[in-house]
Protein backbone atom coordinates (compact mmCIF):
# COMPACT_ATOMS: atom_id res chain seq x y z
CA UNK A 1 0.00 0.00 0.00
CA UNK A 2 1.26 3.47 -0.86
CA UNK A 3 2.67 5.29 2.15
CA UNK A 4 5.82 6.89 3.59
CA UNK A 5 7.34 3.49 4.36
CA UNK A 6 6.68 2.04 0.88
CA UNK A 7 10.08 2.82 -0.74
CA UNK A 8 11.92 1.00 2.06
CA UNK A 9 9.48 -1.91 1.92
CA UNK A 10 9.79 -2.11 -1.86
CA UNK A 11 13.57 -2.27 -1.59
CA UNK A 12 13.24 -5.07 0.95
CA UNK A 13 10.84 -6.99 -1.29
CA UNK A 14 13.21 -6.66 -4.24
CA UNK A 15 16.16 -7.81 -2.15
CA UNK A 16 14.08 -10.77 -1.00
CA UNK A 17 13.56 -11.81 -4.61
CA UNK A 18 10.31 -10.22 -5.81
CA UNK A 19 10.06 -9.99 -9.60
CA UNK A 20 7.33 -7.33 -9.55
CA UNK A 21 5.80 -5.10 -6.90
CA UNK A 22 2.12 -4.23 -6.73
CA UNK A 23 1.38 -0.95 -4.93
CA UNK A 24 -2.11 -0.33 -3.66
CA UNK A 25 -3.60 3.11 -4.23
CA UNK A 26 -6.16 3.27 -1.39
CA UNK A 27 -9.87 3.57 -2.03
CA UNK A 28 -12.59 4.04 0.58
CA UNK A 29 -14.70 1.08 -0.56
CA UNK A 30 -12.36 -1.65 -1.86
CA UNK A 31 -14.90 -4.30 -2.83
CA UNK A 32 -12.34 -6.94 -3.86
CA UNK A 33 -10.24 -6.66 -0.73
CA UNK A 34 -10.41 -8.50 2.56
CA UNK A 35 -9.78 -7.12 6.06
CA UNK A 36 -5.97 -6.87 5.87
CA UNK A 37 -5.90 -4.73 2.74
CA UNK A 38 -8.95 -2.78 3.87
CA UNK A 39 -7.15 -1.82 7.09
CA UNK A 40 -4.05 -0.84 5.14
CA UNK A 41 -6.17 1.34 2.85
CA UNK A 42 -7.86 2.99 5.81
CA UNK A 43 -4.49 3.79 7.38
CA UNK A 44 -3.18 5.18 4.11
CA UNK A 45 -6.21 7.40 3.61
CA UNK A 46 -5.98 8.63 7.20
CA UNK A 47 -2.35 9.53 6.50
CA UNK A 48 -3.40 11.65 3.51
CA UNK A 49 -2.55 9.27 0.69
CA UNK A 50 -4.84 10.69 -1.96
CA UNK A 51 -4.17 10.12 -5.66
CA UNK A 52 -1.58 12.84 -6.11
CA UNK A 53 0.33 11.70 -3.04
CA UNK A 54 0.18 8.09 -4.24
CA UNK A 55 1.67 9.06 -7.59
CA UNK A 56 4.52 10.89 -5.86
CA UNK A 57 5.00 7.83 -3.67
CA UNK A 58 5.16 5.68 -6.79
CA UNK A 59 7.83 7.99 -8.18
CA UNK A 60 9.85 7.59 -4.98
CA UNK A 61 9.56 3.80 -5.18
CA UNK A 62 10.61 3.88 -8.84
CA UNK A 63 13.78 5.69 -7.81
CA UNK A 64 14.49 2.97 -5.25
CA UNK A 65 13.97 -0.33 -7.09
CA UNK A 66 14.48 -1.76 -10.58
CA UNK A 67 11.65 -4.32 -10.75
CA UNK A 68 8.37 -3.46 -12.51
CA UNK A 69 5.81 -1.54 -10.43
CA UNK A 70 2.06 -2.01 -10.86
CA UNK A 71 -0.41 0.23 -9.02
CA UNK A 72 -3.66 -1.51 -8.07
CA UNK A 73 -6.79 0.50 -7.42
CA UNK A 74 -10.47 0.93 -8.31
CA UNK A 75 -12.34 2.57 -11.16
CA UNK A 76 -13.86 5.35 -9.04
CA UNK A 77 -10.40 6.73 -8.34
CA UNK A 78 -9.65 6.96 -12.06
CA UNK A 79 -13.08 8.40 -12.76
CA UNK A 80 -12.45 11.21 -10.28
CA UNK A 81 -8.88 11.89 -11.39
CA UNK A 82 -9.49 11.44 -15.13
CA UNK A 83 -8.84 8.24 -17.06
CA UNK A 84 -6.28 9.50 -19.55
CA UNK A 85 -4.68 11.79 -16.99
CA UNK A 86 -4.23 8.95 -14.51
CA UNK A 87 -2.78 6.60 -17.11
CA UNK A 88 -0.29 9.25 -18.27
CA UNK A 89 0.68 10.36 -14.77
CA UNK A 90 1.10 6.78 -13.51
CA UNK A 91 3.37 5.90 -16.43
CA UNK A 92 5.37 9.09 -15.90
CA UNK A 93 5.79 8.19 -12.23
CA UNK A 94 7.16 4.76 -13.09
CA UNK A 95 4.23 2.36 -13.41
CA UNK A 96 4.83 -0.56 -15.74
CA UNK A 97 1.12 -1.26 -15.96
CA UNK A 98 -2.06 -0.90 -13.88
CA UNK A 99 -4.59 -3.14 -12.16
CA UNK A 100 -8.11 -1.77 -11.80
CA UNK A 101 -9.85 -4.43 -9.77
CA UNK A 102 -13.47 -3.58 -10.59
CA UNK A 103 -13.12 -2.52 -14.24
CA UNK A 104 -14.42 -5.12 -16.75
CA UNK A 105 -12.31 -5.86 -19.81
CA UNK A 106 -14.86 -4.32 -22.17
CA UNK A 107 -15.00 -0.98 -20.32
CA UNK A 108 -12.36 1.64 -21.17
CA UNK A 109 -10.50 -0.80 -23.45
CA UNK A 110 -8.08 2.00 -24.33
CA UNK A 111 -6.64 1.86 -20.81
CA UNK A 112 -3.66 -0.52 -20.86
CA UNK A 113 -3.91 -2.69 -17.75
CA UNK A 114 -3.56 -6.18 -16.36
CA UNK A 115 -6.90 -7.94 -16.67
CA UNK A 116 -8.37 -10.19 -13.99
CA UNK A 117 -10.40 -13.36 -14.46
CA UNK A 118 -12.03 -15.55 -11.83
CA UNK A 119 -13.46 -19.06 -11.55
CA UNK A 120 -16.87 -17.55 -12.31
CA UNK A 121 -15.67 -15.95 -15.58
CA UNK A 122 -17.10 -17.43 -18.76
CA UNK A 123 -14.77 -18.79 -21.44
CA UNK A 124 -15.72 -15.83 -23.61
CA UNK A 125 -14.81 -13.39 -20.84
CA UNK A 126 -11.47 -15.12 -20.26
CA UNK A 127 -10.67 -14.91 -23.96
CA UNK A 128 -11.55 -11.19 -24.07
CA UNK A 129 -9.50 -10.44 -20.95
CA UNK A 130 -6.53 -12.37 -22.34
CA UNK A 131 -6.74 -10.49 -25.64
CA UNK A 132 -6.76 -7.11 -23.89
CA UNK A 133 -4.45 -7.73 -20.95
CA UNK A 134 -1.21 -5.85 -20.59
CA UNK A 135 1.60 -8.37 -20.24
CA UNK A 136 0.05 -11.08 -18.08
CA UNK A 137 -3.33 -12.34 -16.96
CA UNK A 138 -4.26 -12.19 -13.27
CA UNK A 139 -6.05 -15.37 -12.19
CA UNK A 140 -8.23 -14.76 -9.14
CA UNK A 141 -8.16 -18.15 -7.43
CA UNK A 142 -11.31 -17.70 -5.35
CA UNK A 143 -14.79 -16.29 -5.78
CA UNK A 144 -14.43 -13.77 -2.98
CA UNK A 145 -12.18 -11.10 -1.54
CA UNK A 146 -8.44 -11.03 -0.99
CA UNK A 147 -7.02 -12.54 2.18
CA UNK A 148 -5.10 -15.49 3.54
CA UNK A 149 -6.59 -18.97 3.12
CA UNK A 150 -5.73 -22.25 4.83
CA UNK A 151 -5.22 -24.07 1.53
CA UNK A 152 -4.86 -23.40 -2.16
CA UNK A 153 -8.19 -23.01 -3.90
CA UNK A 154 -9.22 -26.12 -5.90
CA UNK A 155 -10.71 -23.71 -8.44
CA UNK A 156 -7.25 -22.69 -9.67
CA UNK A 157 -6.45 -25.81 -11.72
CA UNK A 158 -9.59 -25.70 -13.89
CA UNK A 159 -9.21 -21.93 -14.30
CA UNK A 160 -5.64 -22.40 -15.56
CA UNK A 161 -6.82 -25.09 -17.99
CA UNK A 162 -9.54 -22.83 -19.37
CA UNK A 163 -7.17 -19.87 -19.68
CA UNK A 164 -4.46 -21.89 -21.42
CA UNK A 165 -7.03 -23.06 -23.95
CA UNK A 166 -7.48 -19.49 -25.22
CA UNK A 167 -4.18 -17.68 -24.63
CA UNK A 168 -0.41 -17.96 -24.47
CA UNK A 169 0.10 -14.93 -22.18
CA UNK A 170 1.69 -15.64 -18.77
CA UNK A 171 -0.78 -16.54 -16.04
CA UNK A 172 -0.19 -15.26 -12.50
CA UNK A 173 -2.36 -16.61 -9.68
CA UNK A 174 -3.40 -14.48 -6.73
CA UNK A 175 -5.99 -13.93 -3.99
CA UNK A 176 -5.61 -16.24 -1.02
CA UNK A 177 -2.01 -17.39 -1.57
CA UNK A 178 -0.39 -16.89 1.81
CA UNK A 179 2.29 -19.54 2.41
CA UNK A 180 5.37 -20.70 0.49
CA UNK A 181 3.76 -24.14 0.17
CA UNK A 182 0.64 -22.69 -1.43
CA UNK A 183 2.80 -20.59 -3.75
CA UNK A 184 4.78 -23.65 -4.85
CA UNK A 185 1.59 -25.57 -5.54
CA UNK A 186 0.12 -22.65 -7.50
CA UNK A 187 3.33 -22.25 -9.52
CA UNK A 188 3.05 -25.85 -10.67
CA UNK A 189 -0.10 -24.75 -12.49
CA UNK A 190 0.41 -21.07 -13.30
CA UNK A 191 3.46 -19.08 -14.40
CA UNK A 192 3.74 -17.00 -11.25
CA UNK A 193 2.02 -16.01 -8.03
CA UNK A 194 0.81 -12.75 -6.51
CA UNK A 195 0.92 -12.42 -2.73
CA UNK A 196 -0.91 -9.47 -1.18
CA UNK A 197 -2.50 -9.76 2.26
CA UNK A 198 0.17 -12.05 3.73
CA UNK A 199 2.90 -9.72 2.47
CA UNK A 200 1.16 -6.72 4.03
CA UNK A 201 1.01 -8.55 7.34
CA UNK A 202 4.73 -9.29 7.14
CA UNK A 203 5.43 -5.66 6.22
CA UNK A 204 3.80 -4.51 9.46
CA UNK A 205 6.95 -5.80 11.20
CA UNK A 206 9.24 -3.73 9.00
CA UNK A 207 11.48 -4.11 5.94
CA UNK A 208 13.67 -6.88 7.37
CA UNK A 209 10.62 -9.02 8.11
CA UNK A 210 9.25 -8.44 4.61
CA UNK A 211 12.57 -9.32 2.99
CA UNK A 212 12.66 -12.59 4.93
CA UNK A 213 9.03 -13.29 4.00
CA UNK A 214 9.66 -12.75 0.28
CA UNK A 215 12.86 -14.79 0.38
CA UNK A 216 10.89 -17.76 1.74
CA UNK A 217 8.53 -17.59 -1.23
CA UNK A 218 11.41 -17.19 -3.67
CA UNK A 219 13.07 -20.30 -2.22
CA UNK A 220 9.82 -22.26 -2.52
CA UNK A 221 9.55 -21.33 -6.19
CA UNK A 222 13.16 -22.15 -7.07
Amino acid sequence: MAGPETPDLARAAEEGGADLIEIGFPFSDPLADGPVIRRAAERALAAGMRTGACLENLRAVRATVAVPLVPMTYASLLEAYGWERFAADARAAGAGSLIVADLPADVHPELARVQLVAPTSTDERIALAAERTDGWLYLVTVAGTTGARDELSPALAPLVTRARAVTDVPLYAGFGISTPEQAAAAAELADGVVVGSAALLAAEDGPAALEHFVAQFRAALA
